[in-house]
């Protein structure tokens, strides 16, 4: 009689996105506290979301508090679009603002926008990538101020976008197309000044088939 293959242990379960932002807001708790600096944040973070068991996500926060509230608890499936609305808002702003003057600066990757935002270019450019962002609160403004410079702001299709801000010989360009984001998303308010300069909100890169990039 041959032998039944053995059941994986928790430590071998597939974890799920939902399992993966439980670790996440654990670490952003974390970060609030004090106990790890931004960079270990940002560092974690790239390993939680990247992983694909619950052993590859225990050891991010053995060193921490709370870890009771993220054993591993079967997760039920739910509608797409309530969890991808869910899966934005939450968590501690990871930073504050982006500024650069002669010079450049970016914001991008997994990070937590607070619910104030301040980007300001003079002489420079900023960029400001919100794909893969979570967001502390329902509603953010971003205020943007460029003068003599640029600020681009990239915002995913499940993120509803309001621009109010104002141009002196420059302007606020909304080149978004085609967004559709669904009921209850996070809500982003552009807003600020463009003086000889510009702020310019887009979606983001579609990525490149092969064929594109063997011909690139």
């Amino acid at each position: 009689m041959s032998e039944q293959p053995s059941l994986p242990g928790p430590r071998d379960m597939r974890a799920s996105d939902a399992d993966r932002e439980r670790f996440a807001k654990v670490l952003h708790d974390a970060m609030a506290e004090g106990r790890l600096t931004v960079t270990e944040l940002d560092e974690r973070l790239t390993h939680v979301y990247a992983a694909k068991t619950f052993g590859e996500l225990e050891p991010l926060v053995r060193d921490l508090p709370g870890q009771q509230v993220i054993a591993y608890q079967p997760t039920q499936p739910g509608p797409v679009a309530q969890h991808a609305v869910g899966h934005r808002i939450g968590g501690r702003g990871t930073q504050n603002n982006a500024i650069a003057v002669l010079s450049g600066s970016e914001v991008k990757g997994q990070w937590t926008v607070p619910p104030t935002f301040n980007a300001v270019a003079v002489m420079g450019g900023v960029e400001i990538d919100l794909t893969h962002a979570t967001f502390e609160a329902r509603e953010t403004v971003i205020h943007a101020f460029a003068l003599m410079g640029g600020i681009e702001i990239t915002v995913p299709p499940d993120v509803v976008v309001h621009v109010t801000g104002s141009g002196f010989m420059g302007a606020f360009h909304n080149g978004l197309r085609d967004q559709a984001p669904p009921p209850g998303a996070p809500v982003v308010r552009v807003t600020g000044l463009a003086l000889m300069g510009g702020v310019e909100i887009r979606s983001p890169k579609k990525p490149k088939n092969k064929k594109q990039i063997e011909q690139g």
